[in-house]
């Protein structure tokens, strides 16, 4: 028989998942490590919008379709890839909040 299965025919108290940073030891400098990577990566996504609007400036100025449609891409892209980051946060800790909430 299942395991969930079993636990809810025993009267079980179930299982539970609290996170907490105080779990186990480096949780501090793990969460240093994401906030830097992070870091480098809204600094990756600057570059590819910057870059991108060059190419998408020279491409629409010289004619060049190709190298517009690749630079208007780039920053799209990029900046698509900034919000992502910046909602990650918040969009975990949401999703976990919603399916704390599933019985």
């Amino acid at each position: 028989m299942h395991p969930a299965v079993l636990l809810a025919a025993s009267g079980g108290a179930g299982i539970t998942l609290t996170p907490t940073s105080s779990g186990l030891l480096g949780s501090n400098t793990l969460q240093g490590l994401v906030n830097g990577v992070g870091f480098w990566a809204l600094l990756a996504c600057l570059a590819g919008l910057v870059i991108g609007a060059a190419a998408w400036a020279l491409g629409a100025h010289t004619n060049n379709y190709q190298h517009a449609s690749t630079g208007r891409r780039a920053v799209l892209v990029s900046g698509a890839a900034a919000l992502v980051i910046g909602a990650a946060g918040p969009l975990l800790n949401f999703l976990f909040s919603q399916g704390q909430g599933l019985h």
